[in-house]
């Protein structure tokens, strides 16, 4: 009773704003009592409203209460200080409504810190102390504070369910497997328990493998989200100059034009006026001789008039010889800029439908790549994609090789796998300019690229590389090359190698294979029309394990 009365003390001298034994403590008009820095800081922030309150009642005060020393309770906490007692605990220690309360605290019970399974009880830090300090409780299990102790008890018995019915699949008491359960499959709960630990370990492992893969996926998708970021910005900037440059281009060609037609403007009027001033000349020279004429016809002394005649009729007809020619016009330079125009719109118009979003390439023709190090400036990463996968190919190396096994890896149904022929599709989409190699272990693959919608069950034509008109397929055997496409197949004769490079030029509809050695040859080359993204492709054969393996170009 005496420790519950000091206790009721330590709450009646502590602060309500810090939770702490109260400093220089001081009482307001409605009798609280706070720490004088405390409720100075509480007022401070109230200064700019029109009211007080107290932090406890909610009192109002129209005017700043004024702060009474309270002498009795400074004291108080000084003679308890003497004492080495310290403040009531914090409010957060005691338990609220969602917590579990300890079921020994008396008057306002504090937070539980554990709970025993065999006292089937819940004790905060002070209680706890026994089974910490007494061998009676050295065998009691304790756990996290838990509210479901009483799920614990055998509501038949009353006693302490320590056994398991696998049978029932429920939890009993010794006494229930003497009886109802007695012949059905029992054990102890702690044997249930080491046999579903170890399950769930399996379960736990599975599901961190799992997360693992998704943290790989998710990584993926972040490096294609950045892959098209870069891309997008890069296009951008690309097509941005090629117009800038196209432009500059046709701004040049417009001013030459323009020089080019003012300058013959300048030329050809510079020979009208020419001729035009002589003419003029030849007219004023023309009025002269007219007027002596016409005096000298009205002449009427008949010797004077003969003596002048023959030295005025006489004309000088050297400017008769000048004869107007068509001169040059500029028709023609319309009709050419027009005919520039038109194929201008025809080549954007055309090949504006090339450009989307998930394939952009310059408008204009380009050369194809010559050397290796052009081709790898294309180079992309390319990953199979497991989904697609027959059941008897093995992909490994971080998605990059296929091996052809009698041992059917564990793969689940999935849609777009391919069941009859031992294919596999890349998981990366083809559109712009691509280049890949790919590398045999001197057996046969066909090395290929098809669309999505190609079909993946049964064996029929429809599904093998090559055989329709959805895919393209290299066959590269020990003896040779052989070019698929439609069921149609074309001798290919080139120099024999394990690697083979591919390259792509989607817009173009360019398709070409090489065989890369010490040197790199061109094997064959498809002009087409593709009018789907392409996904590469592969189908080793052969014995002994064949397989093909996508390179890691540098």
């Amino acid at each position: 009773m005496a420790q519950k009365g000091v206790q009721l003390d330590q709450e009646t001298i502590s602060c309500s704003i810090c939770l702490d034994l109260l400093k220089d403590p001081v009482t307001i008009p409605c009798g609280h009592s706070y720490c004088m820095d405390c409720i100075k800081t509480h007022f401070d922030g109230e200064d700019q409203k029109p009211i007080y309150s107290c932090p406890q009642c909610r009192k109002d005060f129209a005017l700043r209460p004024v702060l009474l020393k309270s002498t009795m309770l400074a004291e108080l906490v000084e003679e308890l200080k003497k004492t080495g007692l310290q403040a009531a605990p914090a409010a957060h220690c005691y338990a609220g409504p969602e917590d579990v309360a300890c079921d020994f605290c008396s008057g306002r019970k504090l937070k539980a810190f554990k709970s025993c399974l065999q006292c089937l009880a819940s004790y905060c830090e002070e209680h706890l102390q026994p089974h910490y300090e007494s061998p009676i409780f050295k065998k009691h299990k304790l756990v996290e504070p838990s509210k479901k102790l009483q799920e614990n008890i055998c509501s038949r018995h009353d006693e302490v369910m320590k056994m398991f019915c696998r049978t029932d699949r429920q939890s009993i008491c010794y006494l229930c497997s003497m009886e109802e359960h007695k012949a059905h499959d029992t054990v102890s709960a702690a044997a249930e328990r080491s046999e579903r630990q170890k399950e769930l370990e399996v379960s736990r492992l599975n599901i961190q493998q799992r997360i693992q893969g998704r943290e790989k996926d998710v990584k993926l998708l972040q490096q294609e989200l950045e892959a098209i970021n870069h891309s997008a910005d890069k296009a951008v900037e690309d097509s941005e100059k090629m117009f800038t440059e196209m432009i500059r281009l046709m701004e040049k060609r417009n001013s030459e034009v323009k020089q080019q037609v003012r300058s013959q403007q300048e030329s050809e009027v510079r020979g009208v006026k020419e001729v035009e001033e002589k003419l003029q000349q030849e007219i004023r020279e023309l009025k002269r001789k007219d007027a002596e004429l016409k005096k000298l016809s009205h002449t009427e002394d008949h010797n004077q008039f003969l003596h002048s005649y023959p030295s005025l009729s006489a004309l000088n007809t050297s400017t008769s010889s000048i004869q107007i020619r068509p001169r040059r016009r500029f028709d023609h330079v319309t009709a050419v800029v027009s005919r520039v125009r038109d194929k201008l719109q025809d080549v954007l118009r055309d090949k504006w439908t090339d450009v989307s979003l998930t394939e952009v390439d310059v408008l204009l023709p380009t050369a194809e790549p010559k050397t290796r190090a052009e081709f790898l400036q294309y180079s992309c990463e390319i990953t199979l994609d497991p989904n697609t996968a027959h059941k008897q190919l093995l992909i490994s190396k971080e998605n990059r090789k296929v091996t052809f096994t009698s041992q059917q890896p564990t793969y689940s149904h999935h849609p777009d796998r391919f069941t009859g022929y031992k294919q596999v599709l890349s998981r990366e989409s083809l559109t712009g300019r691509c280049y890949w190699e790919v590398e045999r272990n001197r057996r046969g693959v066909f090395i290929a690229v098809s669309y999505k919608n190609i079909s993946r069950v049964g064996r029929s034509e429809d599904c093998r590389f090559g055989s329709n008109n959805k895919s393209w397929s290299l066959d590269c055997s020990t003896e040779g090359y052989t070019f698929w496409f439609n069921k149609v197949q074309t001798a290919v004769s080139g120099p024999q190698s394990s690697r083979i490079g591919v390259y792509l030029d989607h817009s173009a509809g360019i398709l070409s294979f090489y065989s890369i050695s010490e040197t790199m040859t061109l094997l064959h080359r498809v002009q087409t029309t593709f009018t789907q993204p392409l996904y590469a492709g592969v189908r080793p054969y052969g014995t002994h394990r064949p397989s093909a393996e996508f390179c890691e170009l540098k």
